[in-house]
């Protein structure tokens, strides 16, 4: 039976765009997983053999994640999780974690507010791409696009909603940073 309130752990374009009614909302991180642009989006910010980049969870036990966390209750709970087990489809599982809310700091061994459902794509699932170079990312970023859009607004939403949240994280900037060179230059044209 599932419990009548849940939370739901969003690191990704959850944070923008729940897509879903919520009760709570609340800033928070998790412990020892690590945001990185490694999972194939064949379905919303790619095609199938052209796939984007999205985020995804890799394990790594000195790094954090920081996101939000959605409190959803009652009737709701079946239809908003066939709503993301549809939305995350593409190579993503649901797990449970702790979560640690934002007013904790984050070396106190302070215990989890809750655990939270969060959907990860494991590098076991058919549209894993795994880790390049950032300028390669970047370049995939830069010119993949999909039924959702342009996989660089994907990025550049992501790192916006990031530093709305006070969060620097290092892997999305320095993406960001060079999908904006790719964005200058190719509004500067190419050159002779």
């Amino acid at each position: 039976m599932m419990p009548t309130k849940v939370w739901i752990f969003g690191y990704g374009s959850l944070i923008w765009n729940p897509g879903f009614a919520f009760e709570q909302r609340q800033v928070g991180y998790i412990r020892g997983w690590a945001r990185r642009f490694y999972q194939g989006s064949p379905d919303h910010r790619g095609i199938p053999g052209s796939p984007g980049r999205v985020v995804t969870l890799v394990a790594d036990t000195q790094s954090i994640c920081w996101g939000v966390a959605y409190q959803v209750a009652g009737e709701s709970l079946e239809s908003i999780f066939s709503y993301l087990d549809e939305r995350e489809q593409g190579g993503f599982r649901r797990h449970q974690v702790d979560f640690y809310p934002k007013t904790m700091t984050t070396d106190a061994p302070a215990p989890a507010v809750t655990t939270a459902a969060v959907y990860i794509a494991r590098d076991d699932n058919p549209h894993y791409l795994g880790p390049a170079s950032v300028p390669e990312m970047a370049l995939q970023i830069f010119h993949s696009k999909g039924p959702s859009g342009l996989n660089r607004d994907y990025l550049l939403r992501l790192a916006e909603s990031l530093r709305g949240l006070g969060v620097t994280d290092v892997h999305v900037t320095e993406l960001e940073r060079h999908v904006r060179q790719l964005e200058a230059q190719s509004k500067d044209g190419p050159s002779d």
